[in-house]
């Protein structure tokens, strides 16, 4: 496979940004030391998350934005450089969400290489940065035995006229309070205090 140097796509990607549990798969296609543009990656705004949120809308992507990104659209900002997402491995879920990826990235050819098998895997994370490089987007089904998508509990808030599947703060709460990583034990606290959330919530 020939990849672009506008992008990356790693399959089983390292996402213990988000979640520790998240087992690393094969190898890296294209790793951030390769890439000229690496040193341009900036943080990412909700405005920007709302493009892809609404081809997602456009094209009926069966899925629920997690991380800062769902923080962000419950209320609570802080900053970020990826999207997280799950979405639903079906084949014709997975060609939805291709559809609108290259809505929004220019027709990008290397979205076709996301694919329902990866998704549907032994290791069910990609990772996909656009060709302008500024951000990436981190893309799952499951992680580990803890969470996959049809066990998900989600909600939809209308923002800016867009319908977005976002996972409801008790969600967002139990995916973080147990990670290692500090910010998400902080992002816990964050959450159970803004929405009164009960420890076993």
């Amino acid at each position: 496979m020939t990849l672009s140097w506008g992008v990356a796509l790693r399959r089983g990607a390292d996402l213990s940004r988000q979640v520790a549990w998240i087992r690393t798969g094969r190898a890296t296609l294209a790793t951030m030391d390769q890439r000229p543009w690496c040193h341009y990656n900036r943080l990412v705004d909700f405005d920007e998350a709302k493009r892809v949120l609404a081809a997602f809308q456009r094209e009926e992507v069966r899925y629920v934005l997690i991380g800062s990104m769902a923080m962000a659209a419950q209320g609570l900002i802080r900053a970020t450089r990826d999207i997280d997402f799950f979405v639903s491995p079906d084949r014709d879920n997975i060609e939805r969400l291709r559809r609108a990826l290259k809505s929004v990235f220019e027709g990008d050819p290397n979205v076709d290489e996301i694919t329902a098998e990866d998704l549907d895997g032994d290791y069910p994370a990609i990772e996909y940065t656009p060709p302008h490089g500024r951000y990436s987007l981190d893309i799952l089904s499951r992680l580990g035995e803890a969470f996959c998508f049809e066990d998900l509990e989600s909600e939809v808030l209308v923002i800016d006229g867009i319908s977005i599947h976002v996972a409801t703060p008790g969600q967002l709460y139990r995916m973080k309070k147990s990670t290692v990583r500090p910010q998400d034990r902080m992002d816990a606290q964050a959450i159970r205090e803004r929405f009164n959330l009960e420890e076993g919530d």
